[in-house]
């Protein structure tokens, strides 16, 4: 280290550990750029200010939630035209790989047996925040058994789904008895894939009466494996706080910057609350407050002072 005689067995010795677990922690370091080269003294280390590394950390986090969240972005769209593509053509009753489920009975049967032969993980995105007591009362069972034989259940809701009490409660239960929970402002839409194998989604997430698909093509169900991964690594566990991500500086947690950028983007109060699954006056709640924090008179107002602090 840069004004430091000790070498690297010194050092070791000093701090209590063994020189090859030294130099892993001096390669993380550099890694971090928290250790840098020394102009002064070529060859060595010099230690970064912790206020000048941990802003450069945090500034190459921001840049690659960034681009995972653009990659999810553009997989949700080729995901979505891609089942709307193959389920135009595919009749109501079974055919091959793929069958039109038509009506909610249709689709909840289907879930059953598919759920009863499930045996090892079932992946699923749950949009549109607060579910409903129906949806909430027929998963029960079908999660219960299939948790009690040990199979991975992991599900994705959005942020608001936390301010629902029964969908909250049913999120701990199940995490409470082995499954994963997480939680983002914006996800995908509804889907199920079942053992990696079977994926069963809405054929058109805008008009339910369309119904759902059923399908075991490989070139549908790994595009929505692939897209549910990427929702998976951006998405907050449960028992976290899912305002990560907000600085001391006054910085926006994921669910107020995607609500700024929703709004930025022209949509409506009524669009964004739909894409993030919370009620319009709920959105109007937020936006008044993030432009009390901006101290701003209008939204346009807020606008601007938000993209001059770097929150858009």
């Amino acid at each position: 280290m840069n004004g430091s005689p000790d070498s690297l067995d010194e050092l070791a010795g000093r701090l209590g550990i063994a020189e090859v677990r030294l130099r892993e922690c001096l390669d993380d370091l550099v890694d971090l750029e928290l250790l840098r080269p020394s102009r002064d003294s070529p060859g060595m280390l010099r230690a970064v200010s912790p206020e000048t590394g941990f802003e450069a950390i945090l500034r190459r986090q921001e840049v690659e939630l960034l681009r995972r969240q653009q990659e999810l972005a553009h997989s949700k769209e080729a995901v979505a035209r891609t089942v709307a593509a193959y389920a135009a053509d595919r009749p109501a009753s079974g055919a091959g790989d793929a069958e039109r489920l038509i009506g909610l009975d249709a689709i909840q049967s289907r879930l059953e047996r598919l759920s009863r032969d499930l045996a090892e993980e079932c992946c699923s995105i749950e949009p549109g925040g607060a579910q409903s007591q129906a949806s909430l009362d027929a998963a029960r069972p079908l999660d219960e058994r299939a948790l009690a034989r040990g199979v991975s259940l992991r599900t994705i809701y959005q942020d608001s789904a936390r301010n629902d009490p029964a969908t909250f409660a049913y999120a701990r239960w199940h995490t409470e008895n082995g499954g994963q929970i997480r939680t983002c402002p914006e996800t995908p839409p509804r889907m199920l894939v079942f053992d990696g194998r079977i994926a069963v989604v809405p054929i058109d997430p805008a008009n339910t009466r369309l119904g759902a698909l059923c399908t075991s093509a490989p070139g549908i169900v790994a595009p929505l494996l692939a897209l549910f991964e990427q929702t998976w690594e951006v998405a907050v566990p449960l028992g976290a706080d899912h305002r990560a991500g907000r600085d001391d500086t006054g910085g926006l947690s994921p669910a107020e910057q995607s609500l700024l950028k929703l709004l930025a983007g022209g949509l409506t109060d009524e669009a964004a609350g739909k894409r993030l699954g919370v009620s319009v006056r709920t959105v109007r709640r937020q936006m008044a407050a993030l432009m009390e924090r901006l101290e701003a008179a209008s939204r346009f107002e807020a606008g601007l002072k938000a993209a001059q602090r770097g929150w858009l």
